[in-house]
């Protein structure tokens, strides 16, 4: 068997080119984007796929160098934290707190799910853990970062490939799910929307400050400031027997300082609503997701298709369920509840981008849900990722 080798910054040039090629794959292949496929997965997806083609007749790998990928995780899930303010937060009220509540609840679920199948198959556990909460409520960058701690902590194999394989189908089947779903309840409760909503709403309507060489320069040291920060936390917290993923507690930093500088300094500038914030997240996201995808060596999961399957094919089940019998009930059944079920179903499989998308096609036919485009990005796409690292930590310290 032979290996060629690629350094870091090879690595990000090669992944540069392969993320431009899952932009045009998704611009020629439209059912790509109706199911909410990121241009990263789709090329990173394929490239993976030709090396793995490549190795069943050649015996050749490719390995990449991975330091630069793991950078980009840590900048991106500090945006996250930086983008968050908890006045925003607040404006879901009541509605967000039950689905919050009803969304750790799953996570728990989840997570007892796969271990428990994990272990009825006799197969590492943390594959369940894997095949849970970690690829389902996380997606594809918590797969990742936790797929490498639990290779070099806990000696699980191949558990990047792992995850990666089972958010994949999460991803898919959460885009597939959602909109049915809605579509059941509505019709079958034979529910309308309310006369009084006439048009989505957001959640924030500040004017965002376009990019310029100081807003950009400035929100680069405001990230660096929360990523020093959030390091220097996991650091001590290395010390205790109580661990997070280095991304946890610098989106927690960022949460931090987002929330306190600007409140005890009026004058500041806060980055939260500067272009250079958001494209810097989605440049670091889609770097890392692409470099994380076309490293991957499919090859070794052959042995382990079987059980991947049969634990997500329980998974959706489990998260059709819940979603029927809990949340829509525990929402006043009513048509606001039926489309944050649909939305529910997206970023509890799959990610917030499958929420949003299954709602919009919900509300696109059925009429408007202002509330649904509130309260689910705020649980799905912030609070449920702290909640999440801390329940699979919990998973981990059991015998």
């Amino acid at each position: 068997m032979q290996e060629f080798s690629f350094s870091g910054w090879q690595t990000v040039m090669i992944a540069i080119l392969v993320f431009f090629l899952g932009q045009q794959l998704n611009k020629r292949f439209p059912f790509l984007d109706r199911f909410n496929i990121p241009e990263p997965v789709s090329s990173g997806l394929l490239v993976s796929v030709l090396l793995a083609a490549m190795f069943a007749v050649s015996g050749i790998t490719i390995r990449f160098d991975l330091f630069y990928r793991d950078v980009l995780l840590i900048v991106f899930f500090t945006t996250v934290g930086l983008s968050a303010s908890v006045r925003e937060l607040l404006q879901g009220g009541r509605p967000m707190l039950i689905l919050l509540a009803l969304s750790v609840l799953l996570i728990f679920v989840q997570n007892g799910v796969g271990v428990s199948m994990a272990n009825m198959m006799g197969i590492d556990r943390n594959i369940g853990l894997l095949g849970g909460s970690i690829s389902l409520v996380g997606g594809l960058g918590t797969s990742i970062a936790w797929g490498k701690i639990l290779t070099a902590e806990y000696g699980t194999n191949l558990a990047t490939e792992i995850g990666v394989a089972c958010a994949t189908i999460g991803m898919v089947s959460g885009g597939l799910v959602g909109g049915p779903v809605a579509s059941y309840l509505i019709r079958r409760k034979k529910l309308q929307p309310e006369p009084s909503q006439q048009h989505h709403t957001h959640v924030s309507h500040r004017e965002e400050v376009p990019i310029s060489e100081d807003s950009f320069l400035y929100t680069v040291f405001i990230i660096g400031l929360a990523v020093g920060l959030g390091m220097g936390a996991n650091s001590l917290l290395g010390n205790t027997s109580f661990r997070l993923p280095a991304y946890v507690t610098c989106m927690f930093a960022g949460i931090l300082l987002s929330n306190t500088l600007p409140w005890a300094i009026k004058r500041l500038d806060w980055p939260t609503r500067h272009a250079s914030l958001d494209f810097l997240s989605e440049i670091s996201l889609g770097l890392f997701l692409t470099m994380s995808l076309m490293s991957l060596q499919l090859w070794n999961l052959i042995n382990l298709a079987a059980p991947i399957l049969l634990i997500m094919a329980a998974q959706v089940l489990v998260v059709i369920l819940f979603s029927l019998f809990l949340v829509f009930p525990a929402l006043r059944r009513n048509y606001n509840a039926a489309v944050i079920s649909a939305g529910f179903v997206g970023f509890t499989l799959g990610a917030t981008p499958n929420a949003i998308a299954n709602m919009q096609s919900v509300t696109n036919r059925f009429g408007p849900s202002p509330s649904a485009f509130i309260i689910v990005p705020l649980v799905g796409g912030f609070f449920i990722d702290l909640v999440n690292a801390l329940v699979i930590e919990l998973f981990l310290l059991m015998p």
